[in-house]
């Protein structure tokens, strides 16, 4: 009697675990990371109405049409949705297994775009493919791609990484010549931040301090010296260090940069009422709409709209801890590969914004007007978003065979 009603008083304990276990995630599984996905849709919605904002006068000078920019902006921002939606259907072990195939492809777009006819040229860099309803920018499809073929490569050559020089070279390479093909475009800043997202990957997937030391102090030598080689970068740098000596020149856009963000203080001037956006600010839209974020809300704006991509960042990160824990490392290194490319990109924007960095045309992520950042952002959240799914049915499967083990070993004792 006392084996039985042990055996009994087993089961109904089994059985309640399981089924707190299983009430307690079955509303989780399968749905999205709504932490996330509310940091993501406020940005977007930040952005809707900033583009809005910064561009009203201009579309309506230029165009003859107000709305211009932001109807153009809220296209994009669907067709990101639907490009999301359907990348977060893929499960992420498919873009491991094509990793080679993004790659190429990533080759082929950047090739692409250097060839008259195919390449569209705007203010001197020919960085887009034409497709009508918007340019395609090849560069921003590479820092996804190489953020999908490093985490193959690392979970591959994980060991080989953290012992050979050679395994670690091998993928430094590759981003090398990708590095070469957007420099004839020239794209300077995609160059730079390809090779941040680059090092980031590499030294989370444990390569030795020295080898990364040697890489990153060779990526800053190459990066300065093709950064004087050209008379416009060395203006920019000048421009940069002395704003207000080149204010009529090669330092207008900065300065203009921040007297926008000076007039903003504590609380900005409020929203539709920035003076800088009314043809002082070129590209207030685009790469300087911070800087029109900056005046409209003021400091206390900006602090919230840091916040946000801060919190975006540890997201990300955590998604890639608890992927980790689950014995998923591509997927770890997946999402902290996107963590670094949309906070390194945020990082740049920004200091280029404030002035505490040269001028660079990288978009703000998921706040500047521009389809092909703004969809491939999109896609990439996506992904994270992916991994924190399957990371939930992981921890789900885990837990069912600890119980059932529990339960196994429980009964055999008896």
């Amino acid at each position: 009697m006392n084996s039985l009603a042990l055996n009994n008083k087993l089961a109904q304990e089994s059985t309640g675990a399981t089924r707190r276990k299983t009430s307690s995630t079955s509303n989780i599984e399968g749905t999205l990371d709504l932490r996330l996905v509310s940091i993501c849709l406020l940005l977007l919605l930040i952005g809707v109405v900033m583009v809005y904002s910064a561009s009203i006068a201009s579309a309506e000078k230029q165009l003859g049409a107000a709305n211009y920019y932001l109807n153009r902006h809220l296209i994009f921002v669907c067709l990101g949705l639907i490009c999301g939606f359907i990348t977060y259907s893929i499960p992420t072990n498919f873009w491991q297994r094509i990793r080679w195939i993004c790659l190429l492809v990533v080759f082929v777009l950047l090739v692409l775009v250097l060839i008259p006819g195919i390449g569209k040229v705007v203010n001197g860099s020919r960085r887009w493919i034409d497709l009508g309803l918007f340019g395609l920018q090849a560069s921003e499809l590479a820092k996804l791609g190489v953020i999908i073929f490093l985490a193959g490569y690392l979970v591959k050559q994980q060991k080989n990484v953290e012992q050979s020089f050679s395994a670690f070279i091998r993928p430094l390479i590759v981003v090398v010549l990708l590095g070469i093909l957007l420099m004839l475009e020239p794209d300077f800043g995609a160059t730079a931040v390809l090779m941040g997202i680059t090092m980031g990957m590499l030294f989370l997937g444990g390569v030795r301090i020295l080898h990364f030391i040697i890489f990153m102090l060779i990526s800053v030598a190459s990066l300065w010296s093709v950064a004087i080689s050209s008379p416009y970068r060395v203006k920019r740098i000048m421009s940069f260090l002395e704003p207000w000596e080149h204010s009529q020149d090669s330092g207008y856009q900065l300065v203009q940069s921040l007297i926008a963000i000076g007039r903003g203080e504590w609380f900005g001037v409020g929203l539709g009422n920035s003076m800088q956006k009314l043809f002082y600010l070129p590209e207030a839209h685009t790469d300087f709409v911070f800087a029109i974020y900056a005046e409209e809300f003021g400091l206390l704006g900006v602090v919230v709209l840091i916040a946000l991509f801060v919190f975006l960042l540890l997201r990300a990160f955590n998604i890639a801890r608890v992927a980790m824990s689950v014995a998923r490392p591509y997927q770890a290194y997946l999402a902290s590969g996107i963590g670094i490319w949309i906070g390194l990109q945020a990082l740049v924007n920004i200091g280029v914004n404030l002035g505490a960095l040269p001028t660079k045309g990288l978009t703000l992520p998921l706040i500047s007007y521009g389809g092909s950042n703004l969809i491939t952002i999109c896609i990439a959240l996506a992904l994270l978003l992916r991994v924190h799914k399957e990371n939930v049915q992981s921890q789900q499967g885990y837990s069912k065979k600890s119980v059932i083990k529990k339960s196994t070993i429980l009964k055999e004792q008896v």
